[in-house]
């Protein structure tokens, strides 16, 4: 099953507010892949990417550009619940 995504907004401090088309919002934080991922490390590093997040076609996940992205299954699963 996938958990298609709705909108995504960046916040501060490295984390994403991700919408779900079920209806359920969560923040899923992107900090710990600056260690894990080496792409990753360009969204700290290139001063204003991490705000040019976007939502990939259908809601299968979300990109930054054509080397940084992340599945929808991913933000869902391991996101937490937003208030």
């Amino acid at each position: 099953m996938f958990y298609k995504v709705r909108d995504v907004k960046p916040c501060s401090n490295y984390e994403l507010l991700v919408s779900f088309m079920n209806g359920e919002t969560k923040l899923y934080a992107v900090a710990p892949l600056f260690r894990k991922w080496k792409p990753f490390e360009m969204l700290q590093s290139t001063k204003g990417l991490f705000e040019q997040v976007k939502v990939d076609a259908g809601g299968y996940g979300i990109s930054w550009n054509d080397e940084i992205d992340l599945s929808c299954n991913e933000l869902y699963h391991n996101g937490v619940p937003a208030r």
